[in-house]
């Protein structure tokens, strides 16, 4: 059976109009052409080759000749900060410090929960909050780079007393972390990012040791 080109996630319009004019006429059709006759065809960008050439391993075909392997796309984080940022970033340190922040906080459960955090954060890593926003408390010094060339500076750990949940910055993906998440108590992992509902939910030495954990390893997703 063909696979159309519209079924691939990912392989854009440009690329798709691309391969039909070139008389490419589904997924199948690619089987044994050789990569360099599709990267070079107008509209098709490496990121839809990348698509193609996955489509076609799940069906235990290939582009010919020499294929890429797919670019890496994670970051690269080191300590430090370098005031090098994308245009776009929003994301900044401000002039307030979380001691205002959370004394703000617009209600008695959030400036709580906020005193709490900023407590055990400060008390584990030894060092001195920054507000990042609006309404995040970060810890550290971290710089990213993708493989894209986009880059920007940010903290290495951090927390916000959101009104819905706690969240929790560089805790997750952390090598022997698991073993800590396991005996936390009720949370959620999101996107490098951390969610309590209260703290009366976790085991707040626990928690206290997983910050500890985070800090002395390497950088990473915050």
């Amino acid at each position: 059976m063909a696979t159309s080109f519209d079924t691939i996630p990912g392989v854009a319009a440009p690329a798709r109009r691309a391969l039909a004019s070139a008389g490419y006429s589904d997924l199948e059709s690619l089987d044994g052409v050789p990569y360099e006759d599709i990267a070079n065809l107008h509209g098709v960008g490496a990121r839809s080759l990348e698509r193609l050439q996955s489509a076609l391993n799940a069906a235990g075909k290939s582009l010919g000749g020499e294929v890429p392997e797919p670019a890496s796309r994670d970051a690269v984080y080191t300590e430090g900060h370098t005031g090098k940022n994308a245009a776009d970033i929003k994301t900044t340190q401000t002039a307030e410090t979380p001691e205002e922040y959370i004394e703000s906080l617009d209600s008695e459960r959030r400036v709580r929960d906020g005193r709490l955090l900023l407590e055990l954060f400060n008390r584990v890593t030894g060092e001195e909050p920054v507000m990042w926003g609006p309404s995040m408390i970060g810890y550290g010094q971290v710089h990213y780079k993708y493989a894209t060339g986009r880059e920007g500076d940010t903290f290495k750990l951090g927390f916000s007393p959101r009104k819905a949940k706690l969240s929790l910055y560089g805790l997750t993906g952390i090598d022997g972390g698991e073993q800590y998440l396991n005996r936390l108590g009720k949370h959620s992992v999101g996107a490098s990012c951390l969610y309590v509902n209260k703290p009366e939910d976790i085991d707040l030495e626990v928690l206290a040791e997983l910050v500890g954990l985070a800090w002395n390893s390497e950088p990473g997703a915050c």
